[in-house]
């Protein structure tokens, strides 16, 4: 928090609570450009699980004969949906604080470690990302997240830690 005062009790204004949502979502898909190339967007931050889809497009293919999603990609879908279900879990935790003091405390996340699973070839047309917070402590959050195609079959999934302070 920006302010010496110590936080209020009184939670966010729906109004609030929407900037931040808008806030987040500009932040994911168009200000990481890396997300905004690959094409991810956000369907959905809350409840959890936090979801993020993208489509299928031929910069995206790992091998050129199959036609299936690059690996790295899906590496990458899985860390930024793991670490966005860390953002939404932070500001619901701090549901008194002002979207500009939930979107400062943001700058401390970082991943400290990610284990991904390639369970099936990544054969699809469009792609849907899922995570859910495991824990979230003072100082690391753990997250799990799956990667599945638009006919439902699980690609991936993964674990994640992330340094929150």
């Amino acid at each position: 928090m920006t302010s010496d005062n110590p936080p209020s009790s009184v939670p966010r204004s729906s109004e609030q609570q929407q900037l931040l949502v808008d806030a987040i979502t500009t932040l994911f898909e168009h200000k990481i450009s890396y997300n905004e190339f690959l094409g991810f967007k956000i369907s959905q931050l809350e409840p959890q699980p936090v979801l993020i889809t993208f489509d299928m497009r031929p910069e995206l293919v790992g091998h050129y004969l199959y036609g299936r999603l690059h690996g790295g990609v899906i590496s990458s879908v899985l860390d930024v949906a793991g670490g966005l279900a860390v953002m939404m879990e932070i500001a619901n935790f701090h549901k008194s604080e002002s979207c500009d003091d939930i979107m400062q405390r943001f700058a401390a996340l970082s991943t400290i470690d990610l284990r991904v699973d390639y369970l099936r070839q990544g054969l699809g047309r469009q792609f849907t990302a899922e995570s859910t917070v495991v824990r979230l402590g003072r100082r690391v959050a753990v997250c799990t997240m799956k990667l599945s195609n638009d006919e439902g079959v699980l690609i991936a999934t993964g674990n994640a830690t992330y340094m929150v302070s």
